[in-house]
């Protein structure tokens, strides 16, 4: 174990301890290092950190020499929220497809994969899976990152991610507590509110976070939402009803809290970060994650000293902030000692989980095509969690199936009219993503299907709008090998 820093009091030992923040680069700068040294515990990794997985084993080992328990988070969902396959797609389906399959055996062998890519990585702690029950359709920001609106369903594929990823020795992260699914707003960008009372609350939005639980989930996320319910006055992070008196009194936890981010609008446009993180840290959470916005010295030695004032001036008592240092370090303990399960690896696991995703609609009467198409993307604006560097569609797969497909991006409300004169006399695949959350979309897909009835849909969001085109492809998500999947039927290839 490396030596703290001599000098360095417990009070801000422990208030280092419990802060996951991010950086920039792909090796370790020098503050970073410093940190780890005075206590920092932990670290979160996002897409602007990985270049190739060789790198990244770089990287943490260089984190590990500076302190050997540190541990190591990441935004790691697969589908569409990747950050390890962030430039290219991800190699595995999201939870939707996983929840559309609904073979729980597939979906903990989907999630040992990718643990045990993360294990080798030198990755410990994944903050997933998303146990949301995604049960408002105009949901921006969950959406197909959610196993489903059946909270069945959900609770028990949310239980089974949990124990694929940690028999890889990879501590899950279950999110977003108590439940972002019923929600129209996203909290990256402010407060959302969630209306539904106690009773339905319990069983629906509650039931995948109790089945995590069972199932011995390291971490739980709490979420930025309000639930009047359940907290009238603050948002989930901050109440310490609901972290403290649901979560760890009566579900009965007793592992690690994360917060959400915490430069996030719906906690830094209204408390401030280094205020929210004093309140969360108060309400029961244990270690504030700050990775994704800020990712400075001066931000970590803002909340460090945030925290040791909170002390100092008896708003924090001293042994709540010693408390969750500690759950920080018995996580910390267990991805030491957590031996993963001698399993063969499996690499082509995500693609088969994304074929058997697969719904068509029209494929009895359709014939392959066998001449390059245009593909038409009708490309919505990104959520923050997915990002706008990550590639999806069917273009690049089917160019390849297909040599000399052409492919454009359309948006607005001329989308439909500008892929039918970029198309010409080709055929049409026309690539939406969520139809049903923009009018938009659903008016491109009128125009093309008007003039060229023959054009080929393949929805990529959640495929709430009912199927239409002359082959009506739902991928339920847009992970890379969704998209090799749908392009295989649009050619006719025999998946193998």
């Amino acid at each position: 174990m490396t030596t703290i820093a001599s000098g360095t009091d417990t009070l801000t030992r422990d208030a280092l301890t419990v802060l996951q923040p991010g950086f920039t680069g792909t090796t370790a700068p020098d503050w970073l290092l410093r940190r780890l040294g005075e206590g920092l515990a932990s670290v979160g990794l996002f897409g602007r950190n990985i270049a190739s997985p060789e790198q990244l084993a770089a990287l943490t080992a260089q984190l590990r020499a500076e302190r050997d328990d540190v541990l190591v988070a990441i935004d790691e969902e697969g589908g569409d929220v990747t950050r390890l396959e962030v430039r290219s797609g991800s190699s595995f389906p999201g939870n939707h497809a996983l929840g559309a399959v609904d073979d729980v055996a597939l979906t903990r062998q989907v999630a040992a994969e990718l643990g045990r890519r993360l294990a080798a990585c030198g990755v410990n702690l994944n903050w997933a899976p998303s146990a949301d029950v995604n049960s408002n359709p105009a949901n921006p920001v969950i959406g197909v990152r959610s196993f489903g609106a059946d909270t069945a369903l959900a609770a028990r594929h949310t239980a089974a991610y949990v124990t694929g990823l940690q028999s890889a020795g990879v501590a899950a992260c279950t999110k977003h507590f108590p439940g972002h699914g019923d929600t129209a707003v996203d909290s990256h960008h402010a407060l959302p509110r969630i209306d539904a009372g106690a009773s339905v609350l319990t069983e629906r939005e509650l039931a995948p976070f109790r089945a995590a639980i069972a199932a011995g989930t390291r971490a739980v996320m709490s979420a930025h939402i309000l639930v009047p319910a359940l907290d009238p006055e603050r948002p989930a992070t901050l109440s310490r009803g609901i972290l403290t008196g649901l979560l760890r009194g009566e579900l009965g936890y007793t592992g690690l809290i994360v917060t959400d981010g915490m430069e996030m609008q719906a906690i830094a446009a209204t408390y401030g970060i280094e205020r929210g993180s004093v309140l969360a840290i108060a309400a029961g959470a244990d270690a504030i994650c700050v990775g994704g916005g800020l990712a400075d010295d001066e931000t970590v030695r803002r909340l460090r000293d945030a925290l040791v004032t909170a002390v100092r001036s008896g708003e924090l008592p001293e042994a709540r902030l010693a408390e969750a240092a500690e759950r920080v370090r018995e996580l910390a303990r267990w991805t030491a000692t957590a031996a993963a399960d001698p399993v063969e690896a499996r690499p082509d696991i995500g693609l088969v989980a994304a074929r058997r995703a697969l719904r068509l609609t029209g494929a009895a009467s359709f014939t392959p095509l066998t001449e390059a198409p245009y593909v038409a993307a009708f490309t919505p604006v990104a959520n923050i969690a997915v990002g706008d560097e990550t590639p999806w569609g069917v273009a690049a797969d089917l160019d390849r199936l297909l040599p000399g497909t052409r492919t454009g991006s359309h948006t607005g409300e001329d989308a439909g009219l500008e892929a039918l004169a970029a198309a010409g006399d080709r055929r049409l695949v026309a690539v939406v993503r969520d139809e049903h959350r923009h009018p938009w979309m659903a008016a491109a897909l009128d125009d093309l299907l008007t003039a060229r009835p023959d054009t080929i849909v393949v929805e990529m969001g959640v495929p709430q709008a009912a199927p239409r085109g002359s082959l009506h492809i739902a991928t339920h998500g847009a992970a890379r090998v969704c998209g090799r999947a749908a392009a295989e039927v649009i050619a006719g290839v025999q998946a193998g």
